[in-house]
This record gives C-alpha cells, sequence and structure tokens, in this order.
C-alpha cells in the first residue's frame, strides 16, 4: 500500500517561498511518477509539476521558472521548491503517485490512484 504525507505548507505574503515536502511509503520514488496538484476553493484540481521515474521533469505553464520539483531516493521524499509566490498560489497542494504513467498522462489527475490528505498555501498581504 502506497502511502503519502504531505508537508511543508503556510502563510507566506507575495514574493516568498516554501518548499513541500512528500514522504512517500510502499514504494520507491524511483519507481513511480510523483507529482503535485493544487486545489484552490471553488476551482478545479490543477496540475502543478511532476517527477517521473526516470527523473525527468514537467512543470504547469503558471509555475515555469519559479517552482522545481525534486526527489531524495535516500529519503524516499519528493519536494516542490515554491518561490515567488503570489495570491493565485494559494491553495491545497496534493501530492500523487502512480507507477507506468506515460509523459502524455503526467498532468491528469485521474492517472493517480495514491493521494496524500494535502497541505494548505497561503500567499497574502
Amino acid at each position: 500500500q502506497v502511502h503519502l504525507v504531505e508537508s511543508g505548507g503556510g502563510s507566506v505574503q507575495p514574493g516568498g517561498s516554501l518548499r513541500l515536502s512528500c514522504v512517500v511509503s510502499g514504494r520507491a520514488v524511483s519507481r513511480q511518477a510523483t507529482t503535485w496538484f493544487r486545489q484552490a476553493p471553488g476551482k478545479e484540481r490543477e496540475f502543478v509539476a511532476a517527477i517521473q521515474w526516470t527523473g525527468n521533469t514537467l512543470y504547469a505553464d503558471s509555475v515555469k521558472g519559479r517552482f522545481t520539483v525534486s526527489r531524495d531516493n535516500a529519503k524516499n521524499t519528493a519536494y516542490l521548491q515554491m518561490n515567488s509566490l503570489n495570491v493565485e498560489d494559494t491553495a491545497v497542494y496534493l501530492c500523487a503517485a502512480a507507477s507506468g504513467v506515460i509523459w502524455s498522462s503526467l498532468s491528469n489527475s485521474q492517472s493517480y490512484h495514491h493521494w496524500g490528505q494535502g497541505t494548505q498555501v497561503t500567499v497574502s498581504s
């Protein structure tokens, strides 16, 4: 059974930074796609960033150049470094995992069977 636990959320001012963590148990992060989604109140869940089992990464256009997804195989943990945050980044951030996801399906939430509980990120002045 794959289990995901996110942490690192909080409240920051515009322009600030946060680093989210997703601790994975039950499967090695190097053998799966580990992906970040976010969901703001009243909005649909949207793709943020993914790191495939190969180590290749994919980003939503809205976060490209500001967010970085990475992983530490020894800690079996994935990270989302978020810089230059703005109010539009406010959401619950969720970590998801799946094996065998093809590149074109990485950003599709229906590709994932395992989800964390989410961590709140609030950006406000």
